[in-house]
C-alpha cells in the first residue's frame, strides 16, 4: 500500500477560562491508500477532533500532518480548500443538507464554482442512482427520511471521487436498518473505488468490520489493531 496520511506527534489544545485543555495528545498515525479504518472510543476521547484535523477543517496546535510527503501546514487557505476538494469527502452525523436545494442540487453543491472535466449533472445523477434514490432527484430534504438524507450526503461526498471519505458518526442518527445500509454502502465504495475510509463510531460491532481499528481514550490513541486474512484483529 501507498502512504497517504501521516500524523507526527500531533497535539490539540483548547483554551477555556485561561486553561489549556488537551483534546489530542501525541498522535502518531499512518493511513495508507484504500484502507477502511474505524476510530472508536467514548465521548470526549478526541475521535471527531482527529477526523477534523485529518480533513484540514482544523489544524493541530503542535506536530505535523503530512499527505503524500506534503506538509499541509505549509499550504495557504486557498490551497487547503483545493486540497479538500481534490482529496477529501466528508460525511457527518448531522446531514448538513441545504434545505432549499433538491437532492440533485445538494449532490452537485461541492461542484458549484469549480471547473471539472466531466458533466456535473450526469455525475450527480449517476451517484443518486448508485445510492438508491431514483425518483428523488427533485425532492427537498424535508421530503426525505433520515436514511435517505444520509444517502444524499454520501453521494455529495463522492461527487468529485475523493481519495478519502471521512465519516463522523454517519449512522448515529439512523435506525439500525438505515445505519446498516449506509455502512454497507461505504464498505462497497471502499472495495469498488479503492477510496480510503476513516469511520468514527461508538458502535463496536461496526468498528470491528473495518480492516484497521483505532481505539482512543482521553485524547490518546491507545491501540491500533489490524485485521488478518482470517478476520482477527491483532496489534
Amino acid at each position: 500500500m501507498t502512504l497517504s496520511f501521516q500524523c507526527k506527534n500531533i497535539n490539540k489544545f483548547f483554551s477555556s477560562d485561561g486553561i489549556n485543555q488537551k483534546a489530542l495528545i501525541d498522535i502518531n498515525l499512518i493511513a495508507n491508500d484504500g484502507e477502511f479504518i474505524s476510530i472508536i472510543g467514548p465521548s470526549g476521547s478526541g475521535k471527531s477532533t482527529l477526523l477534523s484535523i485529518l480533513g484540514t477543517l482544523d489544524s493541530p496546535s503542535t506536530g505535523s500532518l503530512i499527505f503524500k510527503d506534503k506538509h499541509l501546514k505549509d499550504l495557504t487557505s486557498r490551497e487547503l480548500s483545493d486540497f479538500r476538494f481534490e482529496n477529501i469527502g466528508f460525511i457527518f452525523q448531522q446531514f448538513h443538507l441545504i434545505p432549499t436545494l433538491t437532492t440533485l442540487e445538494n449532490v452537485m453543491a461541492p461542484l458549484f464554482g469549480r471547473k471539472v472535466d466531466y458533466d456535473k449533472k450526469e455525475r450527480a445523477l449517476s451517484l443518486i442512482r448508485k445510492v438508491g434514490l431514483n425518483g428523488k432527484e427533485n425532492a427537498l430534504p424535508s421530503q426525505l427520511s433520515g436514511g435517505q438524507q444520509q444517502r444524499v450526503a454520501v453521494a455529495r461526498a463522492l461527487v468529485h471521487e475523493p481519495k478519502w471519505l471521512l465519516a463522523d458518526e454517519p449512522t448515529g442518527n439512523l435506525d439500525t436498518e438505515n445505519g446498516e445500509i449506509i455502512f454497507d454502502l461505504l464498505y462497497q465504495l471502499n472495495k469498488e473505488k479503492k477510496c480510503g475510509v476513516l469511520f468514527v463510531t461508538h458502535d463496536p460491532l461496526l468498528a470491528n468490520r473495518a480492516d484497521k481499528k483505532i481505539e482512543m481514550k482521553d485524547g490518546e490513541i491507545t491501540t491500533i489493531l489490524h485485521k488478518n486474512t482470517e478476520g482477527i484483529f491483532s496489534v
